[in-house]
């Protein structure tokens, strides 16, 4: 059967992506970053704490991120990112006005957990 979208991937390829529930545990301005950023350090239980910078300061306070559950790529490279290694990607949507809204979730999950 033909797909409506020319980039369809593998439901193999699609489990190498290792997507999890993180815990934003605390949050700081990236000084170093051209365009306004924060570094998040994201609790993913038994694979620790690690660092993501995210350009999310249009949408988000930093008391608005401690504690938030957000959904995780993990296995991405890291990436240096304005002096700092980024080590997770945080999920996202792009909203009307180009401002990322992140993939959050309505109930208590347990940090690391992966999506299925």
């Amino acid at each position: 059967m033909m797909s409506c979208y020319p980039d369809t991937i593998s439901w193999d390829d699609f489990e190498k992506i290792d997507l999890r529930v993180g815990i934003i545990r605390s949050v700081e301005r990236n000084e170093k970053a051209r365009k306004p950023a924060y570094l998040l350090k994201i609790d993913l239980g038994d694979r620790g704490e690690k660092i993501s910078s995210a350009q999310i300061t249009d949408k988000y306070t930093q008391d608005d991120l401690i504690g938030m559950q957000v959904l995780c790529v993990c296995n991405l490279r890291p990436k240096l990112v304005a002096g700092v290694k980024s080590e997770v990607l945080v999920t996202g949507i792009y909203d009307d006005q180009h401002h990322v809204v992140l993939a959050t979730f309505n109930h208590a999950l347990k940090p690391g957990s992966r999506l299925r």
